[in-house]
Formats: C-alpha cells, structure tokens, sequence
C-alpha cells in the first residue's frame, strides 16, 4: 500500500464530502403502499395533510395559471339576410328561392322515363279519380297499351328480353295507358273529353278530375320546372343562388360542382360577381339582430376531466392515435382534445334555413366583471395572412377572401336512395386510347333494371335468330386468317378524344358509335345506341354529345341514376330523380384491336 492509497482511504469521508471523486447519487421516492386488496379507500385521494396537498399542486404545475377569467355571459351582434334569388346551371333564368322544397329536390330533380309501371300507375289512378265509371272501357280504348312488335327495329329492346315481352302481352287490352293521357292533358294541351265517346255533358265534371289528377301526380313524384342544373358534359350538377348584401349589390354563392348527394355551407364558393338577379327592395334584408346568452364548456366524448378524482370513460383512446409525420391534422385534433379541451365554449344561436349570417363580434364578460370585444379572426383587410375559419365560404376568382358569411341551406336531413335504375362506369383505356362509357346497369321498359351486359347480349341474340342460317365456311387452305376488326359487349359506349373547336393542343370527349355486324345479314351494319339516358344526351336531337376530358380520370368514374326520397319538415314526402358521380376502380381493357392475324 502506497503512502498515497493509505491517505486517500484514511480521508475518503473527507474526499466524499468535497466531491473530489464522480459519483451517483440515487433515492426512493416515498410511496404509500397499501396491505390490502380494496383500493376503494386509495381511489378516494382523500386529502388529510394540507401541505400534502400544496406539495402536490406544486409538483402538477398549478400554481403556474395565467391571469385569465372564464366567461360568464356573451352578447353577440350577427347580420341576416335570407336567400332570394336561384339559378339553375350556369345560363337558367333566374327565378325566386324556393323555401317550401328540399334544395336537393330543386337541384337534382331530372325528367323520368314513363315505364310500363309507371303508365299503368297513372292509368290506373285516372279510372279510380273518373266521375264516369261508365266511360272507363271507352278510357282503355282510347288510351291502349300497344302490343311490342317484333318486326319493328324500335320494338327490339322490348322484344329482345322475354320478360318484358310478357309484362307488355299480360296488360294490352285490359289496361290503360295513362302516360298517353298525361301527355294528352300536357303536352299536347288536349282536354280529358277529346275522344271519348260518351263524354257529352260531362266535359265539367271530367276537367275538374283531371286538374285534379295533374296535381296527384305532381304529388307523387317532384320533376323539373324550367331550366335544369345537371350539366351532362361535366356529369355534375350546377346552380347559384344569392342574397341581398349592400344597396343594390347580392352575395352570390356558385356551386360549379356539386355531385355528392346532400348540399352544405362546403357544396358553394363565394362569386366575384355583385348581381345574380334583381335584389328586392327590402328594409329588411338585411337586418342586424342582437341576443345575450350565457356561454356553455365545448364537450365531446372522451374529453379529459377537468376534476382530478374523475376518471374518463375510455371510449374515445387519444392514445391510441398513431399520426404520421405528415399528418398535420391529426396532430392538431390531439393537441385540441389533450390540451386546450377545456379552453372552447360554444355560444349557441338559432337561424332559419336559407338564411346567409355574417358574425360582426362578440361581446364577452369573464369572471373578474372584464368586457371583451371580439372581431372575427382575419375579419380586417390586413389580418388576411392570420385568417382562421370554419364553416364559412371559399371566394372563388376575383371574390374576397375576408367574407364571414356562414350559409345555412334549407337541406334534407335525410335521404333514402333507392336501388340505381342506371350506372355507368366511364374507365380509361389506353391500348385503345380512347374513354368507354361501360353500362352497367340500364333500365328496362317495364320499370326495372337489368345488367348491362346481359341485355346486350340478349339484344344480340335477338337479332342472329331472325337471320337465316350462315352458309357453312369455305375450307381453310392456310393455317391463319386476317381480322379487321374484332367486337366488345355492346353495352360499352366509345368516347374518342377530339380536338376543342379553335385550340391545337386541348381535347374533349366525343360519344362514339360502334356498329352491330352480324354474320349473313344482308342489310348494312347499324349502329349501337346507349340505353341510358346519361349517354343518350342529344341523341333525339341528332346532336353530338362532349364530354370534359378532366372529367374522367385515371381512377374513372361511376355515374348512377336512382329515386330519392326524404322527408320534409312540414311532413311532405317528397321523392325525386337524381344522379349521383363517384370515383371509379381504375383503369380498363376492352380488348379492342385492329388489323390482326388470328390462327
């Protein structure tokens, strides 16, 4: 032992008292530990030691608060003006805001095809509403359902499937068109005596009905007046509406693309334009309204409680919320519901629909008896970049990005659909660089629907059988034969990319046609025709029909068709005709091809 390690073990308590050597220095923390298996006592954290307690405080932060009061009471100061003026698409005429109709019926409501259950629907209400039962087999007579033809081309979609065959054969004679006599009334502006023998003396009694059977029928089903929103090159619908903001000036708001199936404040953006009609001269529109409340603590489930000896319910994990790096707003959700949860409270308001609502300030009393004015954040010209909102409009081009008006639209709570009576899948083809309009559902004459592809090839096979049998094929003297052209199902509709009239460079959708060749028909090929109303635009008409090329992207499209029906708040039910657009399944292959060799 050196003179050396003798001092220092003979001083190490005077080497440990002035840290000359590094150590480590560990303690216990001083716990309660219970002896027995009830924790009903502990889970009471009954407080028996008061400076326990203010140790305690001290330790969890509380006494580091800031000098911040709750409110106690809020007068809020809002501006009202209520919706006046509608447009339908982007050329309508402009006419009154409706309030007595669900926007969603207004909006979407399409023409419907008048099916063989519809007409016997109609027909048969008409014999029940006659004030002359004695004229209803002179009604059939004069109002017949025709018997499909076969030898008619018009009559193949009827003939081609057995069973709508049967449905037409089971009521010819025996019922009545009334979708012939609804167009009568309509259309043609005839009377409900034109024809009918007997009806001499009783031409009073039967326009009285039929006033009233036009009305039961526009009961029954909500179609469109006037111009229609549903703009068929964008597979989408569009309308405006506005409400009176300064002298002689609208807040116009534009859906330029609404397809979702229910409309909100986020279905409309905020127009540059200051007139969408002519704004009615109202004092009262609009009006400043003022109301005094007491504010109430924002609450949603699994919230945090704000007593210490209060345990959550765990329904709602906030620990379990696992956020990428990139999920920025899931990051936001977790720090509101963790940290500032208790910092929100909720002033409530009651409006009426249809009503658009700017926020002027809030007037808010704490505790310590303080009155705050609050403007809406980014309210001032200057105060754009600090801008924070919610459920308030998007300005569209030109528009100003400081509006804090909030929409409430006169929408339906609830919308039942019904099965699709259409669907139509537009998918993208590259090997054949070109858009196929693929009809997955389409509708039959009588009512119901059937897939695409089965009535294409029933369709089909109707045409073969009433050719003759084809001449045997000569004998193959080589192993291969040229193809000009193969087929696919005639359910899919071509769309070939044109160009835009006056522009080298952008495309559109052009409907496309392909012919029905069949084998030993001496007549010449004719062309497939769409069965569904959303392909068939402008086909009566002999018009070409354009699509938007960025309507149908990578993914596709789905476009359906199908009745809606709600329940509106003065009890009327109201069922309508609409379309729907949803994203697609990706891309597609037709098996399309030219100029082959097949063996």
């Amino acid at each position: 032992m050196t003179d050396r390690t003798a001092f220092l073990t003979v001083n190490l308590a005077h080497a440990l008292l002035e840290r000359a050597f590094p150590t480590i220095t560990t303690w216990n923390r001083l716990e309660g530990r219970p002896r027995t298996l009830n924790f009903n006592r502990g889970l009471k954290a009954e407080a028996r030691d008061a400076l326990w307690m203010l140790t305690k405080q001290w330790q969890l932060g509380e006494f580091q608060g800031d000098d911040a009061g709750s409110p106690i009471a809020a007068k809020v100061r809002l501006t009202q003006s209520r919706l006046r003026n509608y447009r339908a698409g982007t050329s309508g005429a402009v006419e009154d805001f409706d309030v007595t109709i669900p926007l969603e019926t207004k909006v979407e409501r399409r023409p419907i095809a008048f099916t063989l259950d519809i007409d016997l629907l109609l027909g048969r209400q008409w014999l029940k509403m006659l004030p002359v039962p004695a004229l209803r087999a002179e009604y059939i007579r004069q109002y017949p359902i025709h018997a499909p033809d076969p030898t008619v081309a018009a009559d193949a979609k009827l003939c081609a499937h057995q069973e709508v065959w049967s449905e037409f054969a089971a009521h010819v004679g025996r019922a009545m068109s009334g979708a012939a006599f609804y167009r009568h009334l309509t259309v043609e502006g005839g009377t409900a005596a034109d024809g009918i023998a007997g009806a001499a003396g009783h031409e009073t009694e039967l326009a009285e009905a039929a006033t009233r059977f036009l009305a039961w029928f526009e009961q029954l089903v909500a179609l469109p007046s006037g111009s229609d929103a549903w703009e068929p090159d964008r597979l989408e619908y569009q309308f405006a509406c506005s409400a009176p903001d300064a002298p002689g000036q609208e807040k116009v708001l534009v859906a330029g693309e609404y397809y979702q199936g229910h409309i909100d404040w986020y279905s409309t953006d905020l127009a540059a334009t200051k007139v969408l009609g002519s704004p009615p001269a109202d004092p009262l529109n609009p009006t400043t309204i003022k109301r005094a409340m007491v504010p109430v603590p924002a609450s949603f489930s699994g919230m945090p409680n704000t007593r210490y000896w209060q345990f959550e319910d765990g329904q709602t994990n906030f620990g379990d919320i696992k956020p990428d790096t990139t999920d920025l707003a899931k990051l936001l959700l977790i720090e509101f519901g963790l940290v500032y949860a208790n910092d929100w409270f909720v002033v409530p308001f009651t409006l009426p629909a249809a009503s658009v609502v700017r926020v002027d300030g809030v007037a808010v009393t704490n505790v310590f008896g303080e009155r705050l004015w609050v403007d809406p954040a980014g309210s001032r010209s200057g105060d754009v970049w600090q801008r924070w909102a919610m459920f308030l409009e998007d300005g569209a081009a030109g528009a100003p990005v400081t509006d804090q008006s909030l929409v409430l639209f006169p929408s339906a709570t609830k919308v039942d659909d019904a099965r699709p009576v259409e669907r139509v899948m537009l998918i993208r083809d590259e090997m054949a660089n070109m858009v196929w309009a693929v009809e997955d559902t389409v509708p039959l004459a009588t009512g119901e629907s059937k897939r695409g592809i089965e009535a294409a090839r029933e369709t089909r096979a109707f045409f073969e059988q009433r050719l003759p049998p084809p001449p045997p094929p000569p004998a193959p003297v080589a192993p291969i034969r040229y193809e000009l052209m193969n087929s696919v199902p005639e359910n899919w509709i071509p769309f070939i990319p044109v160009h835009v009239p006056g522009d080298n460079r952008s495309i559109q959708l052009q409907r496309a046609a392909l012919l029905r060749t069949l084998p030993g028909d001496p007549l010449p090929p004719v062309k497939v025709e769409p069965r569904t109303s959303l392909i068939r635009e402008g086909l009566a008409d002999g018009k070409a029909y354009f699509l938007h090329e960025e309507e149908v992207p990578r993914a596709g499209v789905v476009v359906t068709q199908h009745y809606r029906r709600t329940r509106w708040r003065d009890g009327r039910a109201w069922l309508w005709f609409g379309a729907r657009k949803q994203t697609g399944r990706g891309e597609g292959a037709s098996g399309l091809a030219f100029d082959r060799i097949a063996r």
